[in-house]
């Protein structure tokens, strides 16, 4: 078997119905539009969504929620990938190098989920209370970028 033997599966490929090219075509005069109606008329384009009349189905369904635009996206490490990790003195630059963090987006936030058994020093832009817990429980060391020695828990 090669390349020049390969075919679509039975069924598969179909020709373009070509309408309106005369009379002999069998799709000709009125080019499958029907005899009269707004459909028939040229340049007629139906809007996006109607239903005839019909109350739309996007008009139908409740509204939910609500998006706040001002939102920001942190990149998350957790202190448990912190520990599996080599080296004691992390930042957003290293992590980014090494590959645990795709994209730093807004900055860097490090969470409290695992276990801590050694003394790592940490730089980042946020820090929830249960991290900075861990990390100076085990003797390590929490710097927060851009802001002020104490680290808010966020």
């Amino acid at each position: 078997m090669n390349l020049s033997n390969l075919r679509p599966p039975a069924g598969q490929k179909h020709s373009k119905k070509r309408i309106g090219r005369g009379m002999g075509s069998g799709m000709g005069k009125t080019a499958t539009r029907g005899s009269k109606g707004q459909r028939a008329i040229s340049g007629y384009s139906m809007m996006r969504g109607f239903e005839g009349g019909q109350m739309p189905l996007h008009r139908r369904l409740p509204k939910r929620g609500f998006t706040n635009i001002f939102k920001k996206k942190f990149a998350i490490v957790n202190i448990g990938h912190l520990e599996k990790l080599e080296g004691d003195t992390f930042s957003a630059e290293s992590l980014l190098k090494t590959g645990v963090i795709k994209k730093l987006h807004e900055g860097l936030k490090v969470l409290g989920s695992g276990e801590l058994t050694r003394k790592i020093s940490v730089e980042a832009h946020l820090f929830s209370k249960a991290a900075i817990d861990k990390i100076r429980a085990a003797g390590g060391a929490v710097t927060v970028i851009g802001g002020s020695d104490e680290a808010p828990a966020v």
